[in-house]
């Protein structure tokens, strides 16, 4: 009986071990999954996820559409407002890439659909038409924006993606007095300027 027990434990030890060493592995590897969470603090809720990919979605939109228009457009503003569409939006981009990132939240790789659909409507049109096209869609897309983010802004959790929202907030503000003038120059719609 005496040798049985030691027999036993060794017999439980060798059988468990796989499961043990399985246990550190996961144990290790949430540990250094963790590490990325812990220089952020905890994960993003959804809603926070949420902002960041709409974000993402709008900056990849209007970096898109402002290649198109910088080829395309035929008044100088129009193409200056187009470049300074890929530069600020690109710009931007990467900050909110660099900030998903750190807080291990993934975000989309191409815009929504809502935003190719007027694209497509983009590339279908020319000359005078498409620079009245254009302007009155970054009007209407700026007004759009501008009020989500502010929303994001009031309703963010985390004080990294709140400061992102607000940023681009002012940026947007920008932007949107920029096309609301090249627009009225040009005789595109305006929108709604209570947005």
């Amino acid at each position: 009986m005496s040798k049985l027990i030691p027999a036993a434990a060794f017999a439980l030890a060798f059988a468990l071990s796989p499961a043990l060493a399985q246990s550190d592995k996961s144990s290790s590897s949430s540990s250094s999954d963790g590490t990325a969470s812990a220089k952020s603090g905890k994960k993003l809720d959804r809603a926070d996820q949420k902002i960041l990919r709409d974000m993402a979605e709008s900056d990849m939109a209007e970096v898109e559409t402002g290649k198109l228009a910088a080829s395309k457009a035929q008044s100088d503003d129009v193409k200056k407002f187009a470049q300074q569409m890929q530069d600020d939006h690109g710009k931007n981009l990467d900050e909110v890439k660099s900030l998903a990132d750190s807080k291990g939240a993934k975000l989309p790789s191409s815009p929504s659909m809502k935003h190719k659909a007027a694209a497509k409507k983009l590339e279908s049109a020319s000359g005078a038409d498409f620079d009245k096209t254009y302007m009155a869609e970054m009007v209407k897309d700026h007004q759009e924006d501008l009020k989500k983010l502010k929303d994001a802004s009031r309703k963010a959790k985390d004080a990294d993606v709140k400061a992102a929202a607000d940023k681009t907030a002012s940026t947007v503000q920008g932007h949107l007095k920029m096309a609301q003038d090249i627009a009225s120059g040009l005789g595109a719609s305006q929108g709604s300027s209570s947005k």
